[in-house]
């Protein structure tokens, strides 16, 4: 059974380096640190090598493809606040969504973290305004300078065996007390078994809500977003 996380990674070519990573992990041959740094070492040169901003950010598409892909993510913010791009890159969601979300009436202030130190400071000369919001750590170690009103993290950015706790972290220590934590984009292609927000529910957190739109070019996916709201959470 192909990962239903980890699937969506395929279609940006870089998912059988990180199932093999995953693999190594799991063997026994590498620890997690290792884990982290040979993750770094398939995207670091990729972004920093690329031409265009979507593709700093890990995106193979133009502008409007972007948009199609990440501004699903908007849909989880429905008020004014602060927001924190778990895994930023180059700052790319930052500034994309504090427009989208101004379109609709919604004011943020947008927030970065980053694992790989020369990502976030792609951003934060991409982002001199915001250079001093664009934070260097491992979300699952991290000491936040504040809680955020909205937060949003992909699942496949640590270990496999350690996405609940991720789960688990972001809601403890870096969502506010009456915040979101946003989930995603992800895809359903190739999906056997349990879907994302059925595995999260497992974990004993109850799915506030979710987002999907069809893929732009692929009939066969669907791309969502789930998000778990701080002062609805249920774990057991």
């Amino acid at each position: 059974m192909r990962d239903p996380i980890l699937a969506y990674r395929f279609r940006d070519r870089a998912g059988d380096l990180i199932e093999a990573i995953d693999a190594a992990l799991e063997r026994g041959d590498i620890d997690e640190s290792g884990w982290y740094s040979r993750g770094a070492d398939i995207f670091r040169p990729a972004y920093l090598a690329a031409e265009t901003p979507q593709g700093q950010s890990g995106f193979s598409g133009g502008p409007l493809a972007w948009w199609h892909a990440r501004g699903i993510i908007a849909e989880a913010i429905d008020h004014d606040g602060t927001f924190i791009d778990v895994g930023c890159a180059n700052g790319l969601l930052m500034e994309t969504l504090t427009a989208w979300c101004a379109a609709k009436g919604i004011r943020i202030e947008p927030y970065g973290l980053d694992v790989v130190p020369e990502l976030a400071d792609l951003a934060r000369r991409r982002l001199p305004r915001w250079a001093d919001r664009i934070f260097i750590g491992n979300a699952l170690t991290w000491s936040p300078p504040r809680r955020f009103d909205f937060v949003r993290t992909g699942l496949e950015y640590v270990p496999p065996r350690r996405r609940r706790d991720l789960v688990d972290r972001m809601m403890r220590d870096v969502v506010a007390v009456t915040g979101r934590l946003i989930v995603g984009v992800y895809g359903n292609a190739d999906q056997t078994g349990p879907g994302l927000e059925e595995i999260v529910a497992g974990w004993g957190y109850t799915v506030a809500g979710h987002a999907e739109r069809p893929h732009r070019i692929r009939t066969n996916e669907i791309q969502r977003v789930l998000w778990i709201d701080a002062a609805a959470r249920t774990i057991t």
